[in-house]
């Protein structure tokens, strides 16, 4: 080996630092080098510690950065273990410990000088012999960017590495992978010339001085420049050491500027302006190298500027977003369009953890993303982390997918209009607070609202005067018994009955089978798809939380009081129904009691013909009352936030619970 090899490779990866010295600076320098220099005599293996350093910073972390998939075959694992039994480690466990703690984590984190670094490392390693020196100082860098690496990498599934990189501040690897390759491709190719330099240097040592004397050239002069080549290759992993250093202060710098952008988000909220432009580019994207959104309709890239003046639906959402949502949403999307004065854009920002990103996740958002025929982003993650952070701090968004609101000026309409959506949906255009308090307002209790956009057949059956029963539960022999009996009633009193089977709530599998059922038994007429079903139950949670929203309570709002009636049958493990005659006359109870009350059709039958059935019936329900059994929808103590108690509404009972759970006391 030449010594044009041995000095050619650390003088081509530091051009601009050899500058620093001219020809008889270099003379000086070697001298400083070799004042550091006092070896004792000791011997040391460094091959063994040179094969570990291989494995971690070539083998693992080199190919993970250059997209390789990084498989241990049983070669490497028979290294490993071998290495495992070599005592040598004990004695320099110490050294190398120095090395990384004082030498490189603290000088390099420091942002010294790297000439003063590398001295100050010279002479930690004074008693080793040159090739010593380098195989330590890598060694001590292994453990560095390995324990780096490893917890930055484990932290997107591992809560123990997560606590200890946020501790640490390393930067995610795994969401900022794209914008930290470059870095580390540098880093790696610095680290791969200085492993080459030390490999040479290493090998030009076990060089056998039995047949090549060290007083003959080309020998005597390529020992010459060893000291100066362990020089540069210490200085590589100075500058190895300080890249890391700069990747923990890039975080803290990446968190203060979102910070900043977070607080820009507000302000560009609280202020006047134009058009909605500044506000949908700091929620979006706010650069110009790309097209940012996906028109659901052409499928084609287009820019923010479609969105520029209009009223604009912002649908946030993870990846669960369920198709019955999505298919609702379209049905309303392009009656808007369909009607024209009803004119609004929607953008779906799907909120995404890239740190469980995967192929998986990919064909997931693309599969929701086919199915919009609104606006899209073109990438989860184009969206800013501060936006990010304003969804969820300032918008509340958490799982549950929201809509919201924003005005051709990009002022917030409503920080969430599903639940008007649910209820009326475009009637409830432009989406303000105000509009749906305009709305409730015109609203009485009714079958209309009960099932008003999910069924025009119930409608139809209300507007020919016939007696229409909705009920729902999954309890096949009360269904069978309940439906027979009612048919059988209707047919003694003359009066035409209509049944619609509405089924019951999160239940999406379930109803799918009790579909089947029906289809095949003909109990009665019944929703056929699981959408309509979801449908109903989703507007009456709605309602719920609209009323809650505008301060109502059960004591001063009758919807409302219906309304958790209804939501609280839905836990029954029986049945329910609801008879329904006209808009707004109607009776209602639980399973046993309702079928009680039919099979009893005698002893009520007779004020049929003087108060209508839904009444007589009524009357009938009230005066044979059971013992209270309180199975209301508890509500929650305050509007605003989780709950800290809940209160029956029927038996004023205060619970630690949260809402939708209900209180069974007798």
């Amino acid at each position: 080996m030449s010594s044009r090899q041995l000095t050619a490779t650390p003088k081509m990866h530091q051009r601009k630092e050899r500058r620093m010295f001219s020809t008889s600076d270099d003379s000086a320098m070697t001298k400083q080098v070799q004042a550091t220099h006092a070896p004792d005599g000791r011997e040391i293996d460094v091959k063994p510690i040179l094969q570990i350093v291989d494995e971690i910073l070539v083998r693992f972390i080199a190919r993970t950065v250059e997209g390789y998939e990084v498989k241990r075959d049983q070669d490497a694992l028979e290294m490993t273990a071998a290495l495992a039994e070599f005592d040598m480690l004990d004695s320099l466990a110490y050294i190398i410990n120095k090395i990384s703690c004082e030498g490189l984590s603290c000088k390099c984190s420091g942002g010294g000088d790297a000439h003063s670094s590398t001295m100050v490392l010279l002479g930690y390693m004074s008693s080793y012999a040159w090739h010593a020196k380098v195989v330590l100082t890598l060694a001590a860098f292994a453990v560095i960017f390995g324990e780096f690496w490893l917890v930055a990498q484990l932290s997107a599934e591992n809560t123990l590495a997560k606590s200890v990189a946020l501790l640490k501040q390393l930067p995610d690897i795994a969401e900022n992978f794209m914008s930290l390759k470059p870095h580390f491709e540098a880093l790696i190719r610095l680290v791969k010339a200085a492993m080459d330099v030390t490999t040479c240097i290493v090998e030009f040592k076990e060089l056998p001085s039995e047949y090549i004397s060290e007083d003959t050239p080309p020998m005597s002069v390529a020992s010459t420049h060893i000291p100066i080549a362990s020089y540069w290759v210490i200085r590589s992993i100075v500058a190895c050491a300080s890249q890391i250093a700069s990747l923990i202060g890039t975080r803290k710098m990446n968190d203060k500027r979102h910070i900043e952008a977070f607080h820009n988000l507000i302000r560009l909220f609280e202020t006047v302006h134009i058009d909605n432009m500044k506000i949908l580019r700091a929620l979006i994207y706010a650069k110009d190298d790309i097209l940012p959104l996906v028109d659901g309709t052409t499928k084609s890239r287009v820019s923010l500027e479609v969105l520029r003046r209009k009223h604009v639906l912002l649908l946030i959402s993870d990846l669960d977003l369920s198709q019955e949502e999505i298919l609702v949403l379209d049905n309303l999307y392009k009656d808007a369009r369909a009607r024209g004065d009803t004119h609004y854009e929607m953008v779906w920002i799907p909120v995404v953890d890239k740190g469980i990103w995967n192929e998986v996740s990919k064909q997931k958002f693309e599969y929701l993303q086919s199915l919009m025929p609104w606006y899209s982003v073109c990438d989860p993650f184009i969206i800013e982390p501060s936006a990010v952070k304003y969804i969820k701090e300032v918008w509340n968004f958490s799982k549950t997918a929201i809509l919201v609101a924003l005005d051709p000026q990009g002022r917030l309409s409503s920080p969430n209009a599903v639940h008007m959506i649910w209820i009326w949906g475009n009637l409830a255009f432009p989406f303000t607070s105000e509009k749906e308090e305009s709305l409730w307002k015109q609203e009485i209790w009714s079958l209309e609202l009960l099932v008003d956009g999910i069924d025009p057949t119930v409608l139809e059956w209300m507007a020919e005067g016939k007696l229409v029963c909705l009920y729902g539960g999954e309890d096949l022999e009360w269904i069978e018994k309940f439906t027979a009996t009612a048919l059988s009633v209707a047919k003694a009193g003359k009066f035409q009955l209509e049944m619609a089977y509405v089924g019951k709530s999160n239940a999406k599998e379930r109803m799918q089978k009790m579909i089947k059922t029906f289809a095949t038994r003909k109990f009665s007429y019944f929703w056929p798809n699981v959408t309509s079903i979801w449908f109903f139950w989703t507007r009456l949670e709605s309602m719920l939380y609209s009323k809650l929203q505008h301060g109502r309570t059960v004591e001063n709002d009758e919807i409302m009081s219906e309304v958790m009636t209804v939501l609280s049958f839905d836990g029954s493990d029986r049945g329910w129904a609801i008879f329904c005659r006209g808009n707004t006359e109607m009776a209602r109870a639980k399973g046993d009691n309702a079928l009680i009350c039919l099979q009893d059709f005698e002893k009520w039958s007779g004020r049929i013909e003087e108060d209508g059935v839904v009444q007589a019936m009524n009357d009938y329900l009230n005066k044979n009352k059971p013992p209270h059994h309180c199975n209301r929808l508890i509500l929650p103590g305050s509007t605003g936030g989780i709950p800290q108690k809940v209160v029956c509404a029927e038996c004023g009972r205060q619970m630690e619970k949260y809402f939708m759970y209900r209180c069974c006391v007798e």
